[in-house]
């Protein structure tokens, strides 16, 4: 039988042990999945921002109506933030990173299936409405998982990695339109990308302890 101060000894350790784990995982190891996942979802971001307009003159519809469909998708994008700065109140900055991604694959991939003008300003303004939250909710998520007194080098880390996926992300849809003469295999890639986004961020949600929708701090609350 161990002496009363070492059982103490050990569960004071066991504690500040339990105290350094972020969702049952190092903390670390969270930042370096939040990075992955933000380069990941950033790729796909890019690629109808940067290429819409000559996606549309690929398929033989005007520049004109491409700045057009540009414009609705990003003033749908401005409209939608509100929207998920709501949801990220409510339910936490990894369900709305989720939830956002998800939006944003289903558009992007409908982008490879319709050359209708019409139905393309309808994809625009889907996407805008699935991407526009999603690196705020980051901000969020980080919050969510971390003290505060971290968020001054985790938060920008996560959007430096991010913003590398944006930048990653025009520069290989171009890329793949010399390569193949055609769109398709750019916007497929970013249908690829943003599945690993999905998991990554999705194996986060699972790990959230009770209620995987309701932030901690929240749920403390």
């Amino acid at each position: 039988r161990p002496a009363p101060g070492a059982a103490g000894g050990a569960a004071r350790e066991a504690a500040r042990a339990s105290e350094t784990r972020v969702l049952g995982l190092r903390p670390n190891a969270v930042q370096a999945v939040l990075c992955l996942a933000g380069f990941c979802c950033c790729v796909p971001m890019a690629i109808p921002q940067s290429h819409l307009v000559a996606f549309c003159g690929d398929i033989g519809i005007g520049a004109a109506s491409g700045a057009a469909m540009l414009s609705v998708l990003l003033g749908c994008a401005f409209v939608a933030r509100q929207f998920w700065g709501a949801f990220a109140d409510r339910h936490g900055g990894l369900l709305t990173v989720l939830c956002g991604s998800a939006c944003q694959a289903v558009a992007i991939g409908a982008f490879l299936l319709t050359q209708n003008e019409a139905g393309l300003f309808l994809i625009a303004a889907a996407y805008g409405f699935g991407f526009s939250g999603i690196i705020p909710a980051y901000v969020v998520a980080v919050r969510d998982l971390f003290p505060s007194a971290e968020a001054s080098w985790r938060v920008p880390l996560v959007l430096f990695t991010s913003m590398g996926g944006m930048a990653f992300g025009s520069w290989f849809a171009g890329r793949l339109y010399d390569l193949f003469g055609h769109y398709a295999p750019a916007f497929g890639s970013g249908v690829l990308f943003n599945v690993a986004n999905l998991l990554l961020i999705g194996f986060l949600v699972l790990r959230q302890p009770g209620r995987p929708w309701v932030p901690a701090r929240l749920a403390a609350g």
